[in-house]
C-alpha cells in the first residue's frame, strides 16, 4: 500500500480527526484532542512532495509556491475524504490533513437541540455557527445543509475553502463552490451568488468585514444565510465580527446585524461518558431582548440568556 494510504486507513481505524506530516519526525495523529505518534520511520523531503504532486493540480502547487500555504481537499479510494493544508515549514512540505467523516451526521445525531434544528426552516436570516479552530463547525453546518437538502425544495448555493463534504442534490439543487477555484474570494462569492436565485447561502468562514456584510446583505434581501465563525468564546462571536469593522461603521452594522439574527450556534467539544468526544452547543437565539441587547451595544449581558445542550 502507497505510503499515504497507509497513514490515513491506520489514522481512521484509530479515529483520529487529523494526520500531521512534518519532516523530520514520524506522523502523528490527533485523538480525542490530544497529539500521538503513529511511529514508524521519519517523514522525508520526498514524502511530502510526492504526495502534494498526486493529490494537487498543478495550478494548486502554484499558488502554495506563491504563498507557502493552500488549502485543498481530495478523495483516495479506501481512505475517504480528506481535506489538505500545505504549508512550508524549515525549507520542506509540511501537511496537516483532516479525515472528513465518510458520511453526513444528522443535526439530532451530533446533539443540536429540536429548536435549533428548526432553524432550517427559516426563510431569511443570519445563523451562525461558532467555536474554536477544530470543534466540529464544518461538521455542524454540513449537517444543517443537509438537513435542507432532505426535506426542502430549494437553491443551496455553499462557499467553503476548501469543499469539505459533499452533497448530492435532493429535495434540493446544491451548488458547492470552493473558494480560490471557483471564485476569488468569500466577499465576492457572497456577491455573485446573490445574482444566482439562491434560497439558502451558506459561507464556510466570516474571516473579514467584506464577507460579513455581504453575509448580512443576504440575510436583509431575503435569503437564510448559514455562517461559521471562529471565537474562544460564545460571548466573543458577535464582538469579534463588529470589532472588525472601522469604528465609524460598527454602530450601522451592529443595528444590521440586531435585525437579520435569527441564532448564534457556539459549540466546543468534550469528553464524552461513553470515551471520545461530544459536542457541546451554547445557542444564543435573536428573539426581541436579544436584538435590544445587540442595538444598545450591551453585547456582555448576552451571557445570560444562552440556552446549553447537556
Amino acid at each position: 500500500m502507497p505510503f499515504l494510504e497507509e497513514i490515513l486507513c491506520q489514522a481512521r481505524g484509530a479515529g483520529a480527526s487529523d494526520v500531521h506530516l512534518t519532516v523530520g519526525a514520524p506522523p502523528g495523529m490527533r485523538i480525542n484532542g490530544g497529539l500521538v505518534s503513529m511511529g514508524g520511520a521519519q517523514v522525508l523531503p520526498n514524502d511530502t512532495v510526492d504526495i502534494l504532486i498526486r493529490v494537487m493540480s498543478e495550478a494548486q502547487r502554484e499558488k502554495l509556491e506563491e504563498r507557502g500555504e493552500y488549502d485543498c481537499s481530495f478523495s483516495l479510494p479506501g481512505c475517504g475524504r480528506c481535506r489538505l493544508h500545505a504549508y512550508s515549514s524549515g525549507g520542506s512540505m509540511a501537511l496537516a490533513i483532516r479525515l472528513v467523516r465518510e458520511t453526513i451526521p444528522t443535526p439530532e445525531k451530533l446533539g443540536l437541540p429540536e429548536e435549533a434544528v428548526g432553524l432550517c426552516l427559516k426563510k431569511r436570516g443570519l445563523v451562525l455557527v461558532a467555536g474554536p479552530s477544530g470543534s466540529g463547525k464544518s461538521t455542524t453546518l454540513a449537517a444543517l445543509v443537509e438537513k435542507i437538502n432532505a426535506s426542502q425544495a430549494a437553491h443551496i448555493v455553499t462557499l467553503e475553502k476548501p469543499v469539505e463534504y459533499l452533497h448530492p442534490h435532493k429535495l434540493s439543487l446544491v451548488n458547492q463552490r470552493e473558494i480560490g477555484t471557483d471564485c476569488q474570494d468569500s466577499a465576492g462569492g457572497v456577491a455573485a451568488a446573490l445574482r444566482q436565485d439562491p434560497d439558502v447561502i451558506l459561507v464556510g468562514e466570516l474571516q473579514d468585514p467584506e464577507t460579513t456584510e455581504g453575509a448580512v446583505r443576504a440575510a436583509e434581501t431575503g435569503h437564510l444565510v448559514l455562517a461559521g465563525v471562529s471565537a474562544a468564546g460564545a460571548e466573543d462571536v458577535l464582538e469579534r465580527l463588529l470589532e472588525a469593522f472601522p469604528s465609524q461603521r460598527q454602530r450601522g452594522m451592529r443595528i444590521r446585524l440586531a435585525e437579520v439574527l435569527e441564532a448564534v450556534i457556539f459549540q466546543r467539544l468534550v469528553p464524552a461518558e461513553e470515551g471520545g468526544r461530544k459536542a457541546l452547543f451554547e445557542i444564543l437565539y435573536g428573539d426581541p431582548g436579544v436584538r435590544e441587547l445587540i442595538r444598545k451595544e450591551k453585547l456582555r449581558q448576552l451571557s445570560g440568556m444562552k440556552n446549553t445542550n447537556s
